[in-house]
């Protein structure tokens, strides 16, 4: 059965597909996701960097050495890709990995001396991703779009089962 043509284009969503028409704002999420990660994968590499390392990086230069099980969780990702991750930033020189002196079956993960100067050229390019992502935008749309975007982090950890873990939630 043929999709029937949904009217006239709304001017926000030129090319909302048929499928989407139910959710045009889960659609746009997901578009300017995938061009902010292209955007942000643009100025990482020009640090030597792929997109999701530098989160653990940040994790790194502010909480210190950590347990890798523990950086698995922070950051959310799947343990065999923060594994890969981490191989490739020890090669570069960027992290650290030591057995846990407490637990030995424990590894420790830190930020090495030599990232230090990374930190300055990741925090440039995040304030570069921001001006670029958000151009045209004043003052007070920022501040109401950090505001909203809040909103609907908070409603998709609760519907991910993940309250706890939500920023803003107790526990």
């Amino acid at each position: 059965m043929k999709a029937e043509p949904a009217g006239p284009a709304d001017p926000a969503c030129p090319d909302l597909p048929s499928a989407a028409l139910g959710g045009p704002v889960s659609h746009a999420l997901a578009r300017v996701a995938r061009l902010h990660r292209i955007a942000a994968g643009r100025l990482l590499k020009g640090l030597g960097l792929y997109p999701g390392q530098e989160f653990l990086m940040m994790c790194l230069w502010d909480a210190g050495a950590v347990r890798q099980a523990e950086l698995i969780k922070a950051v959310d990702l799947d343990p065999s890709t923060v594994t890969k991750m981490l191989q490739r930033l020890e090669q570069t020189g960027h992290v650290r990995r030591r057995p846990d002196p407490d637990d030995r079956r424990a590894v420790l993960v830190e930020a090495t001396d030599d990232s230090c100067a990374l930190h300055s050229d990741v925090q440039r390019a995040w304030t570069d991703l921001e001006d670029h992502t958000l151009a045209g935008l004043g003052p007070a749309e920022r501040e109401e779009l950090t505001r909203l975007l809040a909103k609907v982090e908070a409603n998709l950890c609760r519907e991910a089962g993940e309250a706890g873990d939500c920023p803003g939630s107790p526990g």
